[in-house]
């Protein structure tokens, strides 16, 4: 597949540390030729839309935990271009197992704020609607996901159907045992599943040059006998033409790839968090000048796309976002509690009668 780097025999992979780049920090086009960047004006727009309503959600998701709506949240702000980028080029029916921080990749799958602020607000029905969309629910627990995404994928492979998983990994998960039997099986049984590693630098607070002794956290593929590659994971033209590149391995038979966006996590690692107790204001201005959404708005710019027009539909939808958002969370009431009974099974088992009966009565005695 283009762009993917095969040393010889077939089964040896190398791994470029420079990260596939095809708009710079300045918004302008690369030399980069092994991938193209040449989408339709009307996608190049939609993409440049999804990033700014993704942040703007995010800044009413931190609101609303601050004023004591959400019991936590966790900031996906600088990883846009990321998300948006590796979800825009996959296919509806192409399973996604994120972690606790792709808000643009729900956005892009139809999933509301209603429905991902239920799992922040700590509602028992957080997750209800995901898996309609193809989306596994937010896993909070670090780097398990990446094993039910290779399970999924070898069904798909035995159901015979052309489907690809997508694991989202933070670099931090790249530690985790899971992760590591996952790749393992996934490259043995040559699962069309796609390893998508988010690092955003920071492991909460620990740096990622203390999370790996190797070049880099692409570089581990080599060893599980699949490609990696590395993107620069705030270009969301080169995380789209990355991840549409591994899919269609994926999807050809040939097989999982890790792919490492190189980003960086603006805000703390949740709310709970204090980054300014292990990381410098140095170096955050230093990511600052590396925006995803400020450079690629550089981008459209430059090639004629960007107009007024769009930047007033764009600010409409975000506005229309955080307001939808905002109404369903403020003030709202918890479901009863009884409904979770009806929701595990399609028939309802005569042990969860039994225990919806007599979680009823319980709460009959304290009315």
């Amino acid at each position: 597949m283009a762009g993917f780097v095969d040393a010889g025999s077939g089964d040896g992979w190398t791994v470029d540390l420079d990260p596939v780049q095809l708009v710079d920090h300045d918004g302008a086009p690369t030399s980069e030729d092994r991938f193209h960047r040449d989408l339709p004006p009307e996608t190049l727009g939609w993409l440049y839309e999804m990033m700014v309503v993704t942040r703007e959600l995010d800044v009413e998701f931190i609101n609303l935990q601050r004023q004591g709506e959400l019991a936590l949240y966790a900031s996906c702000r600088g990883q846009e271009a990321a998300q948006i980028g590796a979800v825009a080029c996959l296919r509806k029916t192409d399973w996604l197992f994120p972690q606790y921080r792709e808000i643009g990749a729900f956005l892009l799958r139809g999933i509301t704020g209603a429905q991902m602020g239920a799992v922040w607000r700590g509602s028992w029905h957080g997750g209800l609607g995901f898996t309609g969309k193809c989306c596994a629910p937010i896993s909070i627990p670090i780097g398990t996901q990446p094993l039910h995404a290779v399970g999924a994928a070898m069904a798909a492979q035995r159901l015979g159907e052309d489907s690809v998983t997508v694991a989202f990994v933070g670099d931090g998960a790249t530690s985790a045992g899971d992760v590591h039997e996952a790749l393992n099986l996934a490259s043995v049984f040559g699962a069309p599943c796609v390893f998508y590693v988010q690092n955003n630098q920071w492991a909460i607070s620990v740096p990622v040059h203390r999370q790996l002794a190797g070049p880099s956290i692409a570089h581990r593929a080599i060893g599980y006998g699949m490609p990696g590659i590395r993107v620069d994971g705030n270009d969301v033209l080169a995380c789209y033409a990355v991840m549409a590149a591994a899919a269609e391995r994926a999807r050809a038979g040939h097989g999982p790839t890790l792919i490492e966006a190189v980003t960086y996590r603006m805000g703390p690692h949740t709310t709970s968090d204090d980054p300014t107790r292990y990381r410098s204001e140095s170096e955050l201005d230093h990511w600052r000048t590396r925006d995803p959404v400020v450079r690629y708005r550089s981008y459209l710019q430059r090639i004629g796309v960007w107009t007024d027009r769009l930047e007033q539909r764009v600010g409409a939808h975000a506005t229309r976002v955080r307001t939808e958002l905002r109404e369903a969370i403020v003030g709202a009431r918890d479901p009863d509690v009884r409904e979770m009974f009806d929701t595990v099974y399609a028939d309802i088992t005569p042990d969860l009668a039994a225990q919806r009966e007599q979680l009823t009565a319980e709460l009959a005695k304290e009315a």
